[in-house]
């Protein structure tokens, strides 16, 4: 059992070779030198090499007989193994400011919730899921996931019933071998830039055992191949104009699944309809996964209040009282996130399968809390920087004849100018580029519908104590005779 480094981890990548197409074209060569992934792909790299770093390792691995390994693959048995994780996920993602949503923690955390869960499938589906957990492990294995429909139809009562014309990917055959899946899945973030693909059921109430499914495959199985968005990233441009898109834009894809052979070993849920709507609960996949994002969007706001904060002070507004009630309000964004977070983790309660597992409903709260408060964090930065954001020159606009000019028209009371325009376009670049907006979106539909998620919390939650509360207000003697 070993972990890898970066450098592994793109050799890894570059020699599966997976079907990615972006612009219409499939790529050919190494995706470690296209302009798209490149700049992903390296930021990833250099998580990796953490682990193998003297004054990171210890936080970011794990050791047990078998030897050493990533800390997103420990099975958390205590609330300081949960404290531990905390702090290893978070000190991933403050090397992307928590703008990378899928760094390898996340699915690693998903697989190792199955894996650690084995009991909860039917044999030989059990065994399966075990092994999957073991060998990525082993490997040190990196995932994506799709567990999302197309949205061709999102009437509750939308089914397909004929194979003439399949969208939604689905079970069409099954062979000695395995099943054959055919159809599309959304939505794969680093679709193609990861060893393997965890393929999820979709949730709600399927009456279809053809799209009753769960299994993980490599990223090169033949027959599946991964649809890009457009990369937001441009090479041609430096770090300076765009520091966050050109290293961290992780580009997200369809994932098509072309009569796709997934062979019977690599399958853990086959057609049980009674499964579907327990696999993200009882093996608690759904809290663990929460509890990863919750820590990295607590990262984000610390960010958020970094950025917020240095701006004011560069351009000399943190005098004015209603500025420092706009970033107020990311401080208290920061604060309720972290209480939420270590409320959740104090809390937290071994499951049947002797997984540690946070409490969910802080989590909950902190997810739809998040959805509806980052578009204004969002919005705060803007009105710090207001006109400021308009006028952005380019670092090869300070390096040309003009450079002079904009040394003299664009310097702010704490810094020359284009020490200013570089903060300027580090918040621009995390709130009104490509990569800014589709980071705004990410947040507000991060684990689903806001209204969605809401009921599920309202649904779950346990108000007897509080309606009790009210009845015994009004009604004491009742109190008194019980």
């Amino acid at each position: 059992m070993t972990i890898i480094t970066g450098k592994q981890y793109t050799e890894r990548i570059d020699q599966l070779n997976n079907e990615v197409w972006i612009k219409g074209e499939r790529v050919n060569g190494k995706l470690s030198l296209h302009p798209a992934f490149s700049g992903i792909l390296k930021s990833k790299s250099a998580l990796y090499d953490l682990q193998h770093q003297p004054e990171t390792s210890e936080l970011l691995t794990r050791t047990d007989e078998s030897g050493i390994f990533n800390f997103a693959f420990e099975q958390p048995t205590t609330i300081e193994d949960l404290r531990k994780r905390r702090l290893a996920t978070q000190l991933w993602a403050r090397k992307s400011g928590g703008t990378i949503g899928r760094s390898p923690d996340y699915i690693n955390t998903a697989i190792m919730t199955l894996g650690s869960s084995h009991t909860f499938f039917d044999e030989p589906y059990s065994k399966n899921v075990q092994h999957i957990f073991k060998q990525a492990k082993k490997k040190d294995l990196s995932f994506t996931h799709t567990f999302i429909n197309p949205q061709v139809n999102r009437s509750p009562h939308y089914l397909e019933f004929s194979n003439d014309n399949i969208i939604a990917a689905k079970i069409i055959d099954e062979t000695d071998e395995g099943i054959i899946i055919h159809g599309a899945r959304l939505l794969a973030t680093q679709g193609g830039l990861t060893d393997e693909i965890l393929v999820l059921p979709v949730g709600g109430n399927q009456i279809d055992p053809a799209y009753v499914y769960a299994f993980a495959i490599p990223s090169n199985t033949p027959g599946l191949k991964f649809l890009c968005r457009e990369s937001y990233a441009d090479t041609t441009v430096s770090k300076y104009d765009h520091p966050l898109t050109t290293q961290f834009d992780e580009v997200d894809s369809i994932v098509v699944f072309n009569k796709v052979l997934v062979p019977w070993d690599r399958v853990f849920l086959y057609q049980d309809l009674t499964a579907i709507g327990k696999i993200y609960t009882e093996p608690s996949v759904n809290i663990l996964l929460l509890f990863q994002a919750v820590c990295r969007q607590v990262v984000k706001t610390e960010f958020l209040l970094g950025v917020s904060e240095a701006l004011a002070t560069m351009i000399a507004i943190t005098d004015y009282q209603h500025i420092q009630e706009k970033i107020s309000e990311v401080i208290i964004t920061l604060e309720i996130m972290q209480s939420l977070l270590h409320k959740a983790e104090a809390e937290a309660q071994l499951n049947r399968f002797g997984t540690m597992i946070p409490d969910a409903n802080p989590l909950m709260v902190a997810s739809s809390y998040y959805q509806k408060t980052y578009p204004r964090l969002v919005e705060i930065l803007h009105l710090l920087g207001a006109s400021g954001f308009i006028s952005l020159p380019t670092e090869k606009d300070f390096d040309s004849e003009i450079g002079k000019d904009l040394d003299q028209y664009l310097q702010a009371k704490n810094a020359p100018a284009k020490e200013r325009v570089q903060l300027f376009r580090l918040a621009w670049d995390l709130t009104m580029s490509s990569f800014g907006s589709r980071q705004t979106q990410y947040e507000r539909f991060f684990f689903g519908d806001p209204i969605r998620l809401a009921s599920s919390l309202y649904q779950s939650y346990d108000k007897t104590t509080y309606t009790q509360q009210v009845s015994n207000f009004l009604h004491p003697e009742t109190k008194e005779k019980n």
